[in-house]
Formats: C-alpha cells, sequence, structure tokens
C-alpha cells in the first residue's frame, strides 16, 4: 500500500501548552517537531499519523481515517499511547525522557525532552567508519545501561539502529525513537508495509513476532555494532534465513579490533535467538572483557544438557 503525502502541523500551531517551531524528523509513522512549552522549554513533540492509514492535507489538523482503514488505525493510537504512558515512568540517562503525552486533532502525542547532538548515524558518516575501539565499548557499555533499564520495565525498543542512538553533546548516548507500537499495529495490518530496518532487525521481526523478545532488541544492537565496525549494516535477517552469506565481523574486521569485541557482535547476530546473549547483563560482561561463548552452532540450551551429562558422567 502506498504511502500517502502527509501534511505537518504548520509552524506557530498551539498543541495544548505547546507552540510547534518546526519539523524535527518525519516517517511513515509520524512526525517529530520542535516545540516550545509556556516557559519557552524547547521539547520534541511526536505525532501519531501512519501514512497508509491517514491523510491529513493543509486544510485541517484532523487526518482522514478512511472506513476501511479505521479499526487498525484507532488500534495503533491506543498501543502508541500505551507506549507513552510506559515510556513516561522511565527516568534513565541513556533513555529518552517522556515528559507528557495527551490525545488531540483526533491522535495521539508524545512529548520528550530535547536534546542537542546527533545520530550515531551521523557521527559514523562524519567519521567516515573510522571509530577507535575503546569509544565503542565505552559508549555501548552506557547504551545497554539505558535498555536494561528498558527490559527491566518489561519493555522492548524493537527499533534499534543508528539512527535511533542519539548521542549528546557530551558524547553520552540516548535510546530513542521506540518501535514497540508500530511492531504491535504491523502485526494487526498486513496491509502495512514492514516496519523495520532490513539489516538492524532481528530475524523473528521478520518472521515470527511471538518471539520478539530482548534477544531481538540485543541482535539490533549486535547490528549497530556491526555498523560501527564496517560503516555499514549486515545482511537483513530474511535474506540471511534463507541463504546466510554473512561474512562475520570476526572475519570483515580482523585486525582492526580485538577478537573479543569481534566475537561479541557475531554472538549477537546469531539467527536463532536462543543462541544470541539472552540478557544485556550477559552482553555488558563481554563488552567489558569477558569471552563470549563459542556456541558452535548448538543452542544453550544444548550447551547445558551437555554440561550436566559430562557431570554427571565423572560421578
Amino acid at each position: 500500500m502506498p504511502a500517502q503525502a502527509n501534511q505537518p502541523l504548520p509552524e506557530g500551531r498551539q498543541l495544548l501548552n505547546y507552540r510547534i517551531l518546526r519539523v524535527l524528523a518525519h516517517g511513515g509513522f509520524s512526525f517529530v517537531y520542535l516545540a516550545h512549552d509556556e516557559n519557552e522549554t524547547p521539547v520534541a513533540i511526536k505525532e501519531y499519523l501512519p501514512a497508509t492509514l491517514a491523510l491529513r492535507t493543509g486544510e485541517g489538523a484532523v487526518p482522514v481515517v478512511p472506513e476501511a482503514h479505521a479499526a487498525a488505525f484507532r488500534y495503533g493510537l491506543k498501543c502508541f499511547f500505551e507506549e507513552g504512558r510506559a515510556l513516561a515512568t522511565l527516568a534513565h540517562p541513556n533513555v529518552v525522557r517522556v515528559l507528557n503525552f495527551f490525545r488531540a486533532n483526533e491522535t495521539v502525542y508524545l512529548v520528550m525532552r530535547y536534546e542537542r547532538g546527533r545520530t550515531l548515524q551521523e557521527h559514523i558518516h562524519a567519521r567516515r567508519g573510522v571509530l577507535k575501539e575503546s569509544w565503542i565499548r565505552e559508549t555501548f557499555s552506557s547504551l545497554l545501561n539505558g535498555l536494561r533499564e528498558v527490559h527491566s520495565n518489561k519493555l522492548l525498543h524493537l527499533d534499534i539502529k543508528p539512527g535511533n542512538v542519539y548521542l549528546r553533546g557530551d558524547g553520552t548516548p540516548l535510546l530513542i525513537d521506540f518501535g514497540a507500537a508500530r511492531q504491535m499495529l504491523a502485526g494487526e495490518a498486513p496491509a502495512l508495509a514492514p516496519m523495520y530496518t532490513p539489516g538492524f532487525a532481528s530475524p523473528e521481526h521478520h518472521a515470527d513476532r511471538t518471539r520478539l523478545g530482548p534477544w531481538s532488541d540485543i541482535y539490533s544492537i549486535g547490528a549497530t555494532l556491526y555498523a560501527c565496525l564496517q560503516a555499514e549494516a549486515p545482511p537483513p535477517a530474511e535474506e540471511r534465513m534463507e541463504k546466510d552469506r554473512f561474512v562475520t565481523a570476526r572475519r570483515a574486521a580482523a585486525g582492526r579490533f580485538t577478537p573479543e569485541l569481534l566475537d561479541t557482535v557475531d554472538w549477537c547476530l546469531r539467527l536463532n535467538h536462543l543462541e544470541r546473549p539472552q540478557s544485556v547483563f550477559a552482553l555488558q560482561k563481554a563488552l567489558s572483557g569477558e569471552k563470549p561463548p563459542e556456541f558452535r552452532g548448538a543452542s544453550p540450551i544444548l550447551e547445558q544438557l551437555k554440561g550436566a551429562l559430562a557431570r554427571f558422567a565423572r560421578r
């Protein structure tokens, strides 16, 4: 289904106590605006407006939703609102801060703290793909602290990629633009285009959303790490599941980074979700220097069974 040419809210438009200044970003799911509150404090406001379900022309603020898409639009709106409610409970320096969420113009808005800096994607491009290993380890260690907080609150990000990792002016990283609501909507509205980024989305994004879990975000972290090493994404997981031509980090970046870091990246990018780190804490231990396990094609469950049988045989 082709996306429609949705119009953003005009400059100067008032939303509750927020005044729209300009569009910061837009995609097939939403607009993000820079706005000021009543104290002239800058904020970022994200508007739910999936382009394949609703159309807003320049004639009004309320989008037109065809009856055929009304149920999917309402379901996505509910997911977006609930995601905002959940994120508003998080207060972590490495996770975008949701300050408010509200309904207006027959849609939903999330108000977030405005941060100055640039995305990791822009940083990789500016550095021409040359990043120091010490910087990668330190930055991702902090970023994973934020993701660990997300997972401990029973939430998933589901759209981790260099464009959704923000680097503040002081270099500290921030997880932005959660994609959980997009994934929920995609599951309910099969006519929609895929709502994930090829190369960074896990196999579960493509094949079986019922298996989405912390390990899915960890796959995306691995792909983001790979982009830091190679200045490009790994092959899409969908292609890898059919015929895996993936050149591992251990091979592609040999000699430029330590084997331990490269093995950690490859561990995250295992196609079988059971063969990846099962928690952010396990990944953090590997990034801190602990050698990641070598599964050699076997799942951790099989390895545990083998270990138990070996211990039993020694008795």
